[in-house]
C-alpha cells in the first residue's frame, strides 16, 4: 500500500492571514493520523514563517511519524537534526509563488550530496522533491539521492492536451527513477480530480503527498472524511 502524506501548511498560513490562533497542529496531526495517514509533513523556511519552531515542536510530540520539508541549508539543518524528524524532503522554497514549495533546481553548482550524507548519517531519510523529468531524475542519482517526489503541480490544471504530454514525461521520469533503483513518489497539487490521474500515468509510485484540496474539502465534511476520500483514489 502506498504511504499517504498529509502536508499541514496550509493550516499554518490560514492562522497568518486571519490572525486564527485556535489554529492547533498537534491536534490536526493527530485526526490525520486517526483517519490513516501514514505521516504528517510541516514545510519550514529560513525566517520560520508560517511554520514556526514551536509548531515543529509540536507536531513532533504528537505525531507518529513527522516529515520535514526544507531548503538545503545550514541553519535547517541544524533545526532538523534537533528535531529528529522521520524524514526530510529537500525542495525549493516557494514562499513567492501559489505553492508551499518547488521542485528543487540540481543544475547548480552547490550540490546537496552533503546535506543528503549529513542526515543519513543521523538515520534521517532524505528525499527531495523534483521537476518530473528524465534529467532531474538523473540530477538525483548523481547526488546520492535514493528517495525523490515528482512535482506535479504544475500539470494538474493544464488544458487537456499538454496535460498528456506532461503526464508522459511523468511517467518516463518515475520509470527511469525506478531503473535506477529510487524510491518514487509524487507531490503538488493533487486532490480528488488530479490524483487518479496522476497514479495511472504513475503506477509504482510509492508515496503520495496530498495537502490543500485535503483541507479544504475538510471544511464541508471533515477532516476524517477528506482524508478517508483521498486515501481511496490513492490506493
Amino acid at each position: 500500500m502506498r504511504t499517504f502524506v498529509l502536508e499541514l501548511d496550509a493550516l499554518t498560513s490560514l492562522r497568518e492571514a486571519a490572525s486564527a490562533s485556535e489554529v492547533d497542529l498537534a491536534a490536526a496531526a493527530t485526526l490525520a493520523e486517526l483517519a490513516g495517514v501514514d505521516a504528517v509533513r510541516l514545510g519550514v523556511n529560513l525566517d520560520l514563517k508560517p511554520v514556526r519552531e514551536e509548531d515543529l515542536r509540536d507536531a513532533r510530540r504528537a505525531a507518529r511519524r513527522l516529515e520535514l520539508r526544507m531548503p538545503p541549508l545550514a541553519r535547517l539543518m541544524e533545526l532538523s537534526l534537533a528535531l529528529r524528524p522521520d524524514r526530510v524532503l529537500l525542495a525549493a522554497d516557494g514562499r513567492e509563488g501559489r505553492a508551499a514549495a518547488s521542485p528543487l533546481d540540481l543544475r547548480g553548482e552547490a550540490s546537496v550530496a552533503p546535506v543528503v550524507r549529513s542526515l543519513s548519517e543521523a538515520g534521517i531519510a532524505v528525499g527531495a522533491l523534483i521537476a518530473p523529468g528524465v534529467e532531474a531524475v538523473k540530477r538525483a542519482h548523481a547526488e546520492g539521492l535514493a528517495r525523490v517526489e515528482l512535482y506535479t503541480g504544475a500539470l494538474t490544471d493544464l488544458p487537456a492536451a499538454e496535460r498528456r504530454s506532461a503526464l508522459s514525461q511523468l511517467s518516463d521520469a518515475a520509470r527511469l527513477a525506478a531503473k535506477l533503483g529510487i524510491e518514487v513518489g509524487v507531490a503538488g497539487g493533487l486532490g480528488y480530480r488530479s490524483l487518479r490521474e496522476v497514479l495511472e500515468s504513475v503506477p509504482a509510485a510509492e508515496r503520495v503527498a496530498v495537502g490543500r484540496s485535503a483541507l479544504a474539502r475538510s471544511l464541508l465534511v471533515g477532516l476524517d472524511q477528506a482524508l478517508r476520500d483521498l486515501r481511496a483514489l490513492a490506493a
